[in-house]
């Protein structure tokens, strides 16, 4: 969870600014900022947290990878699993979790230019539908305030 501190005294739209100090507004700004902070810092963790499990299954299921790999995937048992338990492979209606997120997003542009310049030297054009990327930052909004808690320590 993140704690943040209850912050009254910020916002035109809701407090009396008659009522507020240039020292209540000071902390109040310097409050604001470290939660922004603590908020990127969960974001980073994310990061971190999709590129730790990046297409694993390409080292612990090589066979599966290989088999699929060596039928220029006319087979694909392992390439239809690897779309359930991996949440980036956007451009496959499947391959599309529920819940994607911005994270999802910013791991398909990874992925897709990393292979791109590596195997080829180019990218191809990228698209992702409009509704996709709504839902993403929709659920992306859903996922920082499930994880932020709000203390009042006036209380």
């Amino acid at each position: 969870m993140i704690q943040i501190h209850k912050s009254p005294t910020a916002d035109t739209r809701t407090c009396d600014v008659t009522k507020v100090t240039k020292e209540q507004l000071l902390d109040s700004s310097r409050k604001h900022i470290a939660d922004v902070v603590k908020a990127l810092a969960f974001f980073q963790s994310k990061l971190t947290e999709a590129a730790g499990c990046h297409d694993y299954d390409k080292l612990t299921d090589i066979d599966g990878f290989f088999a699929d790999f060596k039928t220029k995937f006319a087979q694909t048992g392992w390439w239809d699993n690897h779309r359930k338990i991996h949440r980036h492979h956007l451009g496959k209606e499947d391959g599309v979790p529920r819940d994607v997120n911005l994270i999802d997003v910013i791991e398909f542009i990874c992925d897709c230019v990393m292979a791109g310049m590596a195997r080829s030297g180019s990218v191809y054009e990228l698209k992702l539908p409009d509704d996709l990327l709504r839902s993403a930052f929709i659920n992306t909004v859903d996922l920082l305030k499930s994880e932020v808690e709000v203390v009042d320590i006036t209380a």
